[in-house]
């Protein structure tokens, strides 16, 4: 009966612990995670004070935050060969960081800090290897002082070369990048101090980059020990910072995302390919009713998953050429709303400057300092970056998504092709057109009454009329629905807090 006990008791610990890193610690009106590439700290708080909360977003992910070694033309890869764990780089340094946590978090915007733990810089091609804030390595030795780590706390030094083969793909280097041995205590150490200073400085948790290069026992001792998020930073008593691990699992490698899935939230890589083959090539659109594990992909509440990631939109991980990215804004915006309409997964935005091949930094003056993201009178950003979040068709959903909380997907229609519409319980409604006009009379779910379509325009600040077009619904719930293949979107999607107040 003793023996019996301390399993249960075990198991409940672990339980515990596994579903309180699946927390992102939104507020209740929150959702969805952007990620802010490439950003700098100053620029970050700025935006979730003027943007972020007002629009309804839950956190944000940043680049790394500590020190990297610095390459020729400042690619943007730089960032993910540490030197030391210093928190100075091009988005700024600690006063910069602990700056950029107090105010996002003063309005509700949580802060997930991209973290790399499995390896350190190898040698930039004909330069020494110096880093972001002054620090000296000798990566060819193993010798990073600023840490310190020597060989000893490494890998031996093979090359990844099978993807078939776990001990090769998490005993090897990646790309020539120095595999450390998270099994050393020292190393451990070193990595629990660099997490716990994170915490101390105000953050809700991290993204674990190059997860499945890691045993799982490895990062389960680091986690566990961890601290507490910081309470000073508005987080409730013994609340766990939030973990969400990259892993690329398409299915055809000996590391399966399911090894990882009890640390944390997985990154779903699936649903992003998927949903890009489906609107490039004009699939039918049926299969989208099923979406989530039905199709394969983790449970949804185990998985993260977006339309591109700063990795897949540069070929990346998945080599998937066909990834849809801001370069193809319709179908972008098409994507990204479903992704948003559907309940499934924790969802992140992609937040992207302008590139012309795969290495190119973010942009920056002729001294190699990052530009200041410049908003223009429409929100919009300018000086090179992007900024796919702040697309009227993308923020408007994230409104969708917030008001359509604790619903489930009902009433699914489809015209047995490139057309589809569902209900999100009696809160919402969205329908898609990938091919000719679509001209319905469809079940939206909602109250009778005039309603905005928040793709095509908002609902004016006096709630009386909509800059965009305008839904009638009947007492029976159903509205004509009009999407013709010539508009700027292929999308519509009206939410109960769209309804035009009566006059």
């Amino acid at each position: 009966m003793r023996v019996v006990q301390v399993v249960c008791s075990l198991l409940v610990i672990f339980n515990t612990f596994s579903w309180a890193q699946k927390n992102p610690h939104w507020l209740k009106d929150r959702n969805s995670i952007v990620h802010l590439f490439e950003w700098r700290w100053r620029d970050i708080a700025a935006e979730c004070e003027a943007f972020l909360q007002h629009k309804g977003f839950g956190g944000v992910q940043i680049s790394p935050p500590n020190e990297n070694v610095m390459v020729a033309q400042s690619p943007w890869w730089e960032r993910y060969h540490p030197i030391s764990y210093k928190l100075e780089t091009r988005s700024g340094n600690e006063h910069d960081f602990l700056d950029m946590t107090t105010r996002c978090n003063a309005v509700g915007v949580r802060i997930y800090a991209d973290v790399v733990l499995n390896h350190m810089a190898k040698k930039p091609k004909n330069l020494d290897a110096k880093g972001t804030g002054g620090s000296t390595a000798d990566p060819e030795k193993l010798d990073f002082p600023a840490v310190p780590y020597t060989s000893s706390h490494f890998h031996r030094p093979c090359q990844i070369n099978n993807y078939k083969d776990r001990d090769n793909v998490r005993n090897c280097q990646l790309e020539g990048l120095k595999d450390l041995n998270q099994t050393d205590d020292y190393v451990r150490e070193k990595i629990i101090d660099y997490l716990n200073h994170l915490v101390d400085l105000g953050v809700a948790g991290f993204r674990i980059d190059a997860a499945k290069y890691m045993l799982p026992s490895d990062l389960e001792y680091i986690l566990n020990k961890v601290k507490n998020l910081n309470t000073s930073f508005g987080f409730e008593q013994n609340s766990r910072p939030f973990v969400y691990l990259e892993i690329i699992d398409l299915g055809d490698e000996a590391i399966s995302k399911d090894s990882y899935k009890h640390l944390g939230i997985v990154t779903e890589y699936r649903p992003s390919v998927e949903i890009s083959r489906l609107l490039r090539s004009y699939d039918k659109l049926t299969d989208l009713q099923n979406w989530g594990s039905a199709l394969g992909f983790l449970h949804s509440d185990e998985a993260l998953v977006f339309v591109d990631s700063h990795d897949n939109q540069r070929g990346r991980g998945t080599g998937d050429e066909n990834i849809l990215t801001y370069k193809d804004p319709k179908l972008y915006r098409m994507a990204t709303a479903f992704m948003l309409a559907y309940p499934y997964g924790i969802t992140r935005i992609m937040s992207s400057y302008e590139f012309e091949n795969i290495d190119q930094g973010p942009p920056h003056d002729w001294n190699g300092n990052t530009l200041i993201t410049i908003l223009d009178p429409d929100w919009v950003c300018v000086n090179g970056w992007f900024c796919e979040y702040r697309w009227r068709q993308i923020y408007n959903m994230i409104g969708f998504k917030n008001a359509v909380q604790n619903t489930g997907l009902n009433d699914w229609w489809s015209n047995g092709d490139r057309q589809i519409a569902f209900c999100r319980g009696k809160k919402g409604f969205l329908a898609l057109n990938n091919s000719g006009n679509l001209k319905q009379n469809l079940q939206t779910c909602l109250p009778p009454g005039t309603y905005c379509d928040v793709i095509s325009g908002n609902l004016d600040k006096d709630k009386k009329s909509c800059t965009g077009k305008t839904v009638h619904v009947g007492a029976d719930g159903i509205a004509y629905i009009e999407i013709n293949a010539k508009e700027e979107d292929g999308v519509l999607a009206i939410h109960e807090n769209s309804k035009v107040l009566a006059s």
